[in-house]
């Protein structure tokens, strides 16, 4: 019967830090992270173009203000950090590069 204490243990630890992974201050961190790799290895006229804003109220809320042309560095940036981010922060940023995939095919159309 102690298997299901130490069951019990390690899946509050996996919710645990499945929630961590989604407070805004991590999600913050990992946008700075991913936005300055992105500038950092964009071409000079196009590393103004690329930001990021977190609402001050909102605070889950992030606009991502970026140039089209500029978007396959930040889908890079974000490539590069994915093995590092917590489960959580690694399917909320796969979902920000899908999203960002699709509008960049529409724009194609």
């Amino acid at each position: 019967m102690k298997i299901i204490p130490g069951m019990m243990k390690q899946f509050d630890n996996n919710v645990a830090d499945l929630k961590q992974g989604l407070q805004p201050e991590n999600l913050a961190f990992w946008y700075d992270k991913t936005i300055s790799e992105a500038i950092e290895i964009a071409p000079p006229w196009l590393q103004d173009k690329i930001k990021v804003h977190q609402d001050p109220i909102l605070k889950m809320k992030f606009n991502l203000d970026i140039s089209k042309r500029a978007v396959r560095y930040f889908m890079l940036a974000v490539d590069n950090n994915l093995d590092e981010m917590p489960y959580s922060t690694k399917l909320y940023f796969l979902k920000v590069q899908e999203i960002l995939s699709e509008e960049m095919d529409k724009s194609l159309v």
